[in-house]
């Protein structure tokens, strides 16, 4: 088996910000692999950029393991030799895909999901001037479900105006780890009036302890917290929801297990996205049959997307077409 690796860098249509910082643009590693006979797989990863995952980190991982694929390294065994991460989860992906297209049956026939069924996403909404989310909530006004991020300092005001400008829509909201267990409790009562149904890490992981005291109405869902299996046993149970990411899981070998093994353990399912293109939501989807929420959004936050792609209607992803991936 014969592996390329390519860096590929996809613009946002504005700038995407969140409490950590500010981007332009999305880098992702594209994994594409040739076994001899015509097949070709594909994956694609942008790494866990918190946990200090870059293009290059991860670009160094996968040539390391090149004479381990050309001599026939299989996906059970590439989980024991990549860690976690950006990495293998472009690996693992493009063997999920590469299998499809050997054995002419697809991913979701294998696992027992055929027909795919569309899936509805939230549009995730990134920190800006209160009036720019508002206007962009008004945009998304007749979708279903949107996403919003927050910081410790812009919070309530900014779900605020987007509950006004779009009254329908339920209301996830995430303050990547930018909270405190006093502001997290002191504005929950407002937030579950505002429409919000569900609270991404609000805390930072090291302080997970301090949701003991957590007293508000609104589920929270574990993020920077929950990584793979290893992570579920000390996860606060003040969590109720764990977002499974396939950059974080490394794959979706491991995250279909981490699935399973969080239904096991009492949690709900949300699945979400390190804003990647449509082969990067594609995998995504086969955990997203089973989700209680979906942030698969990453093509509509770009200026341009894969072709094909997957069709997003009204907030409803599509099944990914058979040239995509799977």
């Amino acid at each position: 088996m014969r592996m390329e690796v390519q860096a590929e860098r996809w613009p946002y249509r504005t700038p995407f910000r969140i409490s950590r910082g500010v981007e332009e643009a999305l880098d992702v590693l594209l994994v594409t692999l040739f076994d001899g006979h015509g097949h070709v797989g594909r994956g694609e990863a942008a790494g866990v950029d918190y946990a200090g995952e870059t293009i290059l980190s991860m670009r160094s991982q996968l040539e390391a393991l090149e004479p381990a694929l050309r001599s026939g390294a299989t996906r059970a065994e590439v989980q024991h030799l990549l860690p976690a991460g950006g990495a293998r989860n472009a690996l693992d992906c493009a063997l999920w895909d590469l299998e499809a297209k050997v054995t002419g049956v697809s991913v979701w026939s294998r696992l027992k999901l055929e027909p795919a069924h569309p899936v509805t996403t939230c549009l995730t909404l990134g920190i800006d001037a209160i009036a720019v989310m508002a206007r962009a909530a008004r945009e998304a006004r007749s979708l279903p479900l949107l996403k919003v991020k927050l910081s410790a300092t812009q919070h309530i005001e900014a779900v605020r105006a987007v509950h006004e400008a779009a009254p329908k829509a339920s209301i996830l909201i995430d303050p990547n780890q930018s909270w405190s267990i006093g502001l997290l409790n002191a504005l929950a009562p407002e937030l579950e009036s505002l429409g919000v149904v569900l609270i991404e890490q609000p805390l930072p992981e090291e302080a997970q302890a301090d949701l003991a005291a957590y007293r508000g109405p609104i589920p929270l869902a574990a993020d920077e917290s929950c990584g793979d299996r290893a992570s579920l046993s000390s996860l606060s149970r003040a969590y109720r929801y764990v977002n499974i990411k396939l950059d974080k899981t490394g794959g979706l070998t491991e995250a279909l297990a981490l699935a399973d093994a969080a239904r096991t353990a009492g949690y709900g399912i949300m699945v979400g996205c390190m804003a990647g293109t449509s082969l990067a939501m594609a995998p995504g989807m086969v955990i997203a049959q089973g989700a209680a929420y979906a942030d698969l959004d990453g093509p509509l936050l770009h200026v341009s997307d894969r072709t094909p792609g997957i069709e997003y209607r009204h907030g409803v992803m599509q099944p990914p077409p058979r040239e995509l991936w799977g």
